[in-house]
């Protein structure tokens, strides 16, 4: 027989239970009060890259759109001289540049001298940085003082210093290579030979490169767990099979950072090269920004370097496209 609940001890018998305000249901929110938070919530980041983006957009976008009107324009020294607007000739610069022969001979030879750098560069900076997984952490901390040293040093100093060491008279590359039995490099010139001198130029850039791309490799490094490398060993995984299955995956996205921004960085070098060869490079050694500034400057067809500049500029946007696409594809994979 089915028993009655015992009266509330401070309720009066038949008294109906009410329900609490605060309980069995949540007091919804008005649509508008909604609609402001969520529209406040995706405006903070916006508003806090803004300062930035504004930063970026007077500090470049101005040269940039500047950069892009002259390369239409006929600009030479007269109108620099006496201040007067250029003569609008549309697309002429661009079809002059693009139908002459020495342009893509430029073009082919930064193509081939950003893959070797960017190549040599990532191939020592990951050997470097795995190196430094093995050895002790006080040799660790030296060899990252020597680098961030190297990384903070002007250019203007390196190509000096690789200067020196190349020198016909008393650089040290030579003396050091006469060591050798039956080698001369007595008062050898290295700039006589454009690939000797672009090996030499190479160092330069690479030198200057290694070191942001190996400590960022290392810190990339550190990110992959001890246990899933042993547990790879202890399966009879090798040391390229471990670094391939294991190490890489884990460090891929800051791998194919690094190389897509050294590869945007090595396409527009202009300073080693102008300070290697004295200000006065010969025509072997151009470069794209090379070969835009001395049409600019030198030869004052200053509407023509625009043109070569602004291809310049989509190159590298290609490249940056490249880049953004890859990290989208390991974005929606993880």
């Amino acid at each position: 027989m089915a028993t009655a609940d015992p009266p509330h001890p401070t309720r009066p018998a038949g008294t109906p239970v009410r329900p609490s305000p605060g309980r069995g249901r949540r007091t919804a929110r008005p649509p508008a009060a909604r609609s402001w938070r969520t529209l406040r919530r995706r405006a903070v980041p916006y508003a806090l890259i803004a300062p930035t983006v504004l930063a970026l957009a007077a500090v470049l976008g101005y040269p940039l759109v500047e950069l892009v009107l002259l390369s239409f324009q006929d600009m030479t020294r007269r109108e620099l001289f006496a201040g007067t607007e250029p003569p609008w000739v549309g697309l002429d610069q661009y079809r002059t540049v693009l139908s002459d022969r020495f342009f893509w001979v430029v073009v082919g030879r930064t193509s081939l001298f950003t893959l070797v750098c960017t190549v040599a560069t990532m191939g020592t900076a990951m050997l470097v940085a795995l190196l430094l997984r093995r050895v002790a952490p006080w040799v660790r901390l030296l060899t990252g003082a020597v680098l961030v040293a190297v990384w903070a040093m002007p250019v203007m100093v390196a190509a000096a210093v690789f200067r020196w060491l190349v020198d016909p008279e008393f650089g040290v590359a030579n003396w050091l290579l006469g060591l050798v039995p039956g080698v001369s490099f007595e008062r050898h010139n290295w700039f006589e030979d454009p690939w000797q001198g672009f090996a030499v130029i190479a160092a330069v850039v690479i030198w200057g490169s290694l070191p942001f791309a190996t400590i960022t490799l290392q810190a990339a490094l550190t990110q992959v767990p001890p246990e899933l490398e042993e547990a790879a060993r202890v399966d009879g995984a090798e040391g390229t099979k471990v670094f391939r299955h294991i190490v890489f995956p884990v460090i891929r996205p800051a791998f194919v950072m690094v190389t897509s921004l050294t590869a945007i960085w090595t396409f527009g070098v202009f300073n080693q090269i102008w300070l290697m060869r004295s200000g006065t490079p010969e025509k072997e050694y151009y470069l794209l920004g090379v070969h835009s500034f001395i049409e600019s400057f030198a030869v004052n067809r200053y509407s023509t370097g625009a043109a070569i500049a602004v291809i310049t500029v989509l190159l590298l946007l290609a490249g940056a496209v490249v880049y953004v696409r890859q990290l989208v594809r390991m974005g929606e994979a993880e």
